[in-house]
């Protein structure tokens, strides 16, 4: 085999560290551009954080976005600062000072409290006698999440027969169940979904209207013939008036199929908009919420010690992280001009929403945007994921405006969140003992020359929570 030396010319695309970190940035949420440029600040001695002064001009966000709390904050700065500041801090945390309760700073940070330890906790204040507790003990190891006992009265018995002996009957471990079915909340303990229905009932006054009718219905047939919402059959059933059958459902509903559900553990998650959307001069106009990421810039004293031609490792140390910083900085910079000139270009595409709300939606897709903008679709996906825009109709994320096209019968097209709202229009006008059906709501489009299917009609209407038509059925 030959060696021989050849010289080619070719072209490849590759992706430098630069244009990764600018990637990168462009599909983070705002919260996590913050922690990126928090981590940023504390592994690069180059970036420093500007000390922003409150003026007017660096109010953050406009005046809708701030809480009546936050106004009475700043109006209270802006009369000065008073004599005894320490005095009324410490009064204001302490509890020394003033009429009002103290904050529960103890309780706001502490962790929430499980089922199974709040049921514990009510079984320690309890005067049970302590056969009774170690019985109560495992019943409640036996309640799932959703308040309900999972394992039967009779295998409890026998696992605590080696430790309260043979005498221990069903009857005694059903007698400590209904003591713990007097816990809070209402409904615990329960073996079925009519006697948890049951156990809430029995708290009510008596003068609850239709009181009886439910405690009648809290029954395992009439509630199967309920979820099936055959009316019909249960009035005969029960030789009720439609008036008195439909006050007992309404009692029946106001009640919680999962007792346990109000003790499970969640997180709330924050939703901070990066684009803000104001009508100024008869005109929609998108801004970047600038007071939402902190301003960050180099240091000038470090890059002052950066010398040109100085091969030693301090020096080579702070030129490499100046020129991290540069690279971050053009990247948030970058970052900022994408997402506004995307922002800006789906207000201009959906003014009719501004104006008059979801049923004026105009059909819009990413290749529409990207052509708009000279972008890819790829990057137009990546800017309008996690990222939020406060309008005067509310809080949207950017993915929102995008909808697909249902053909109309001059040739034109709507959007499928137009045609969600007319759905959702149309069903919140029905009359409750005659609800519009799918294909109703199929004719009802065509009258005004929007040609869709009823399998379509039927998906817009789940994805709303919105029940069948035979579900949304009353009596009156």
């Amino acid at each position: 085999m030959k060696q021989s030396l050849d010289i080619r010319l070719g072209q490849h695309l590759t992706i430098t560290p630069q244009l990764q970190q600018a990637i990168r940035l462009l599909q983070l949420s705002s919260l996590e551009l913050r922690q990126e440029i928090q981590q940023a600040l504390e592994s690069n001695p180059l970036l420093e954080a500007e000390e922003t002064d409150t003026t007017e001009e660096d109010t953050p966000g406009p005046e809708e976005l701030a809480t009546p709390e936050a106004g009475d904050q700043d109006a209270s700065e802006e009369d000065g600062v008073p004599e005894s500041a320490d005095a009324v801090e410490w009064e204001e945390f302490s509890g020394t000072g003033g009429d009002e309760e103290a904050p529960d700073i103890d309780g706001r940070n502490s962790l929430p409290v499980s089922l199974n330890s709040h049921l514990l906790w009510q079984l320690q204040m309890s005067s049970m006698s302590p056969g009774d507790q170690l019985i109560a003990s495992a019943l409640i190891d036996s309640i799932d999440d959703d308040g309900y006992l999972t394992c039967p009265l009779a295998e409890i018995r026998d696992l605590l027969v080696p430790q309260l002996g043979p005498d221990l009957d069903e009857a005694e471990v059903e007698a400590v169940l209904h003591q713990i079915q007097n816990f809070d909340p209402l409904g615990v303990g329960a073996r079925s979904l009519a006697e948890c229905l049951r156990l809430q009932l029995r708290v009510l006054p008596t003068s609850t209207p239709g009181l009886e009718t439910a405690l009648a219905l809290a029954n395992d047939a009439y509630l199967e013939l309920l979820g099936r919402r055959d009316l019909a059959q249960l009035r005969r059933k029960l030789k009720l008036k439609p008036e008195d059958l439909q006050q007992g459902i309404a009692l029946i509903q106001t009640l919680n199929p999962k007792p346990g559900s109000i003790m499970s553990v969640t997180h709330a998650d924050y939703i901070v908009p990066e684009i803000i959307v104001k009508k100024h001069r008869g005109v929609w106009r998108a801004e970047l919420n600038t007071a939402i990421i902190p301003r960050i810039r180099i240091n000038a004293q470090y890059k002052a010690l950066v010398q040109r031609g100085n091969p030693s490792p301090q020096n080579r140390f702070l030129q490499d992280h100046l020129q991290n910083a540069r690279w971050f900085l053009k990247s948030l910079q970058s970052r900022n001009e994408t997402l506004l000139k995307v922002a800006r270009t789906i207000v201009d595409r959906q003014r009719a929403f501004f104006d008059h709300g979801p049923e004026a939606m105009k059909p819009l897709v990413l290749h529409d945007v990207a052509e708009s903008v000279e972008m890819h679709e790829s990057t137009i996906s990546r800017v309008t994921t996690s990222k939020y825009m406060w309008t005067p109709r509310g809080i949207f994320e950017l993915k929102y405006f995008f909808s697909s096209h249902v053909s109309t019968t001059d040739g034109g097209a709507c959007s499928a969140t137009a045609i969600r709202s007319l759905i959702k229009r149309f069903i919140e006008q029905e009359t409750t003992s005659k609800p519009v059906s799918d294909s109703q709501i199929v004719e009802i489009l065509e009258q005004q020359g929007i040609n869709i299917a009823r399998r379509t009609i039927a998906k817009y209407r789940e994805s709303l929570n919105i029940p069948p038509s035979h579900q949304r059925k009353s009596l009156i």
